[in-house]
């Protein structure tokens, strides 16, 4: 059994108390505004929990015990990530720290002085890309690995989901305006809440052993009223550090939502879909000679996030060896993405970035 805590009384941070409390873990939930720790007592939790949970203990900031925690959750606005992960890591350090995604702002302010802490404390640092962990990723992997569609050619993924859904779960929001999500600077709009589709497909290309992102190319349309300023479409062509080459589309504005991953081979294609109904996920796939197969995953939204409370528990278990899937590396490799997105289309060419300068804006090259 672990010692869980968690910043931010927001909608994640009730999906993560939830999967801890799924596996008999106490859980401390804190929060700056005493009204968000009482609406998730009597509002969010019970309602897609069907009752309040009272081992979840609540507490604004200046009235937290002082505890040791093995797991603290930061489930707070993208701005804040990085002083609170500096703070934890600096004070009382976990064993491990997850913080939510996107990791930080495009700026990358901090994100470097975090890669150092965490190989000065040792703790498990990791980003909640929680899909690379799903069902049907984990199935999709399995047919990548046993060579199904043969030599990988290309990869497309999509997140392109009107963000209607994101408010619908955070009624007390009466739009973008309201939060970060209206604000690219401060990690939101599509580049940022919907960084899932950069993430996805570089996991993707990992398991395909193509290496990371080193071009991106990218164009955005932003939205910029005087009140809010995001993107809300953020398209990209990107090539990895292989010569792989593949797009990424990520918007807020698509209803239906899309989902997915398409992974054209040499010998047939591999289809990963998120809610491809009510209650599945799916992945599809055929080498040409036969009819393609589809396999329906039974998952809830609770599902979408037991996955990674389940992998951050084998590592604690010390039952995970290799490189964990949402690894602070893997994070800020996403992040870098995000950050020469927005460079590449302020600048209208193609921008590279060079690992060796570390998590910082200078990894991204314009020349």
């Amino acid at each position: 059994m672990y010692n869980v805590k968690i910043y931010g009384a927001g909608s994640i941070g009730n999906h993560l108390a939830h999967g801890c409390r799924s596996k008999g873990w106490p859980v401390l939930m804190c929060d700056l505004d005493q009204q968000a720790l009482e609406r998730t007592r009597d509002d969010i939790y019970p309602s897609r929990y069907g009752q309040w949970d009272p081992q979840i203990r609540l507490a604004t900031p200046d009235n937290l015990p002082d505890e040791d925690f093995d797991l603290i959750i930061i489930g707070t606005p993208p701005d804040s990530h990085m002083a609170l992960a500096r703070s934890i890591l600096e004070t009382k350090p976990p064993r491990a720290l997850l913080i939510e995604k996107p990791l930080c702002t495009p700026s990358l302010q901090g994100a470097q002085e975090i890669v150092e802490l965490q190989a000065a404390t040792g703790t498990f640092v990791a980003v909640g890309y929680n899909h690379t962990l799903t069902q049907n990723s984990q199935r999709a992997a399995q047919i990548l690995a046993d060579n199904a569609i043969g030599r990988p050619l290309t990869l497309s993924a999509r997140f392109r989901e009107h963000w209607g859904g994101i408010f619908g779960a955070h009624p007390w929001l009466s739009g973008p305006q309201d939060t970060y999500l209206g604000f690219f600077e401060r990690g939101g709009g599509a580049s940022g809440e919907h960084s899932h589709a950069m993430n996805i497909w570089q996991h993707f290309a990992h398991l395909a052993g193509q290496g990371r992102i080193t071009e991106v190319s990218a164009a955005l349309d932003i939205v910029d009223d005087g009140t809010v300023k995001y993107d809300r479409v953020c398209l990209l062509n990107v090539k990895t550090e292989s010569g792989f080459v593949g797009n990424i589309a990520q918007d807020v504005v698509t209803e239906p939502a899309e989902k997915s991953v398409r992974i054209q081979g040499s010998q047939g294609y591999l289809e990963w879909l998120v809610n491809v109904d009510a209650g599945n996920d799916a992945v599809r796939y055929g080498d040409g000679t036969t009819e393609a197969r589809e396999e329906l995953i039974p998952k809830s939204r609770p599902d979408d996030f037991k996955g990674e409370i389940d992998h951050i528990a084998a590592v604690l278990d010390g039952e995970f060896s290799g490189e964990s899937p949402i690894s602070l590396q893997r994070g800020l490799d996403t992040m870098l993405v995000v950050a020469a997105t927005h460079i590449s289309h302020r600048e209208k060419r193609t921008v590279h970035i060079n690992y060796d300068n570390g998590y910082r804006l200078d990894a991204i090259e314009t020349a």
